[in-house]
């Protein structure tokens, strides 16, 4: 965590009012990245969800992401009807 808030503090230095535009999803879409697509040194070049057992598969991370999102608001809207 301490290693994602160092890296929005760089990108805010470069990209102004990226904390106050809080409906553009930049940041939500950074941590997505950070959490599930980026490989840590620290613990052994994985990401954090592998060490959870969520494994992203696929060449394409976040097209296997917002795959696997889109399918599952599909299926929760067709529970609620």
């Amino acid at each position: 965590m301490e290693r994602f808030n160092g890296e929005v503090r760089d990108r805010e230095k470069v990209m102004r009012g990226l904390k106050k535009s809080t409906d553009s999803g930049i940041l939500d879409a950074y941590q997505i990245y950070h959490n599930y697509i980026r490989p840590h040194e620290g613990i052994g070049n994985v990401t954090p969800a592998e060490i959870c057992g969520i494994k992203v598969e696929g060449e394409n991370k976040w097209k296997t992401l917002i795959q696997n999102a889109t399918i599952k608001k599909q299926v929760k809207e067709d529970e609620s009807m």
